[in-house]
């Protein structure tokens, strides 16, 4: 069956029928403020994916992405897509380490590599794994190794055929990108995810979001992070204007309300933190976001006092909490009101279940729990990863089979309120025993950002030896106020039960973020424990 006659649309499709559709509109603007139309942000994708073939890059092989945030980078998704490959993005930002370990993990068979980090691919050491070539952004000299990959500025991309390549068409369950993501205890995980997984994602955010070609959406999230699959797909499937932000922009609070007014933004997604930080420190009140009619977010809780004040400075949009692990992208979700009562303290529920998912509450028994009652929250259908890299242990593990399908643990405590939405009681592993008593470490969170002088705030558990544990709050705060220990436990004393009252404090002038946004706790652990 040839390509045209192919029942499955691809990722890739995406982009060459709206290039096809409306090839003269703008697609992707760079962080460098160059515009890129659909008909030459396509045959840019196809470049890369001619000289992947032509190198020898074949269906289902692995190609790493390590290249700062803009058009190039995204071209290169689209081409190694475009190829049959699968792409594997990284942080270029993250340690050396990191990154080797990665694309050895996943033996990678090429990368499209900033200059600045060649070195990921010197001395790998014994075991390590090299890709067959290298393309090259930047400058950057070739190693004289007689085991080094070939090296090739991207340059000589110019010379390559601007038409897609003539490869086999790929199918649904088509291995088609490779998120690490960092696990609480050992290596990193490589979240294998299928051309399917993608699609059926971005079939449903048009089913509830219905973008248009007048949209004008951002890609706030680093494209080794799943907020991205939205921020990439979902445009460039309906013809409209994708802004990318650069790693720099992204994380400056104070210029991203001035970056929405100025490209007059409609759709926005993006973790919760950094709208936290916007609407504390970004003069919302001073810049004109009436062109936004969609504010998403994912990845964490949303702490309500931000979110009400963000509600009242931007009246107009509607607001979506999404929820999923990497492991299923967003499997829930639910659209906040227009207004937040004054009164309301507890987050919003992260909703109801996808209409691509299933979902299945778990016991600590292992069966089912009464409709009502809280568990593990398991999810199955079309966005659940295949697998994790080369890892079928933590594979096998990490699933349940119930009436012959099999549904993916999210590790998240959930309990079904009044309206059948889910409210998240949070991680599996975030929750400790200390005095006999079950402590959600969020909740100290949820209580810790009552305090009209906290930014930001992390809890984390700190062990002793055996059983015991210490409770570590991290704090940072507003400006021009201060905190103080006696202060924080006397207003912790009239919001928790004394068991869940914090044993320290630590004040911070910014907590850790990680490279997709969030509060980096793995950091405030390392700190703690004095490593």
């Amino acid at each position: 069956m040839g390509p045209e006659m192919s029942p499955f649309v691809t990722l890739s499709d995406y982009l060459e029928r709206s290039a096809e559709r409306v090839p003269d509109r703008p697609c992707v603007i760079d962080p460098s403020g160059e515009t890129v139309i659909y008909r030459q942000f396509d045959e840019k994708a196809n470049r890369v994916a001619n000289w992947l073939v032509s190198i020898g890059v074949q269906a289902g092989d692995r190609v790493g992405i390590c290249l700062p945030k803009g058009a190039d980078s995204l071209a290169c998704v689209f081409g190694i897509l475009k190829a049959g490959a699968v792409y594997v993005p990284v942080d270029y930002t993250a340690p050396t380490e990191r990154n080797r370990y990665i694309f050895s993990n996943c033996r990678v068979k090429a990368a499209c590599i900033d200059a600045r980090c060649v070195a990921i691919f010197d001395a790998p050491g014994q075991g390590s794994h090299l890709p067959d070539a290298l393309l090259i952004f930047g400058d950057a000299q070739a190693s004289s190794s007689a085991n080094s990959p070939i090296w090739v500025s991207a340059s000589a991309l110019n010379s390559q055929p601007g038409t897609r390549p003539d490869v086999p068409p790929r199918g649904p369950n088509d291995l088609a990108y490779i998120l690490y993501t960092s696990g609480s205890t050992g290596p990193h995980k490589g979240v294998r995810l299928s051309r399917d997984n993608g699609t059926s994602y971005v079939t449903w955010t048009t089913e509830v979001f219905n973008p248009t070609e007048n949209d004008r959406f951002t890609s706030h999230a680093p494209f080794h992070f799943d907020l991205s699959i939205l921020d990439i797909y979902v445009p460039l499937k309906h013809g409209a204007a994708l802004y990318i932000i650069s790693e720099e922009l992204g994380k400056n609070a104070a210029a991203l309300g001035q970056f929405i007014a100025d490209n007059r933004i409609t759709c926005w997604y993006s973790v919760p933190s950094i709208l936290s930080l916007m609407t504390q420190f970004g003069k919302l009140d001073q810049h004109d976001a009436s062109s936004l009619r969609i504010v998403n977010f994912a990845g964490e809780v949303f702490p309500v006092k931000y979110l009400r004040r963000l509600r009242e400075l931007w009246p107009h949009p509607a607001f979506y909490n999404l929820y999923g692990p990497t492991e299923t992208n967003v499997c829930t979700w639910y659209q906040i009101p227009d207004t937040i009562p004054p009164d309301r303290e507890e987050p919003y529920p992260i909703g109801k279940v996808c209409s691509h998912c299933k979902d299945l509450v778990i016991g600590d028994n292992g069966k089912p729990v009464p409709r009502g009652e809280e568990g593990l929250l398991y999810i199955a259908g079309k966005p659940v990863l295949m697998g994790y890299w080369a890892d079928p242990e933590r594979t096998e593990n990490a699933f349940l089979t119930h009436d012959g399908e099999r549904y993916y643990n999210t590790g998240d405590v959930v309990r079904p309120d009044e309206n059948g939405d889910y409210v998240f009681l949070g991680r599996k592993d975030r929750m400790v025993k200390r005095h006999g008593y079950r402590i959600e470490l969020g909740e100290i969170e949820a209580a810790l950002y009552k305090h009209a002088g906290v930014a930001e705030a992390a809890t984390i558990a700190v062990a002793q030896g055996g059983d015991a544990v210490t409770i570590q709050a991290v704090l940072s705060a507003k400006p021009d106020a201060k905190l103080g220990v006696i202060a924080m436990k006397q207003h912790c004393a009239g919001s928790l039960p004394a068991y869940m009252i914090p044993d320290t404090f630590v004040f911070m002038d910014k907590l850790p973020a990680t490279s997709t946004g969030k509060i980096d706790y793995q950091s405030l652990l390392r700190a703690a424990r004095g490593g």
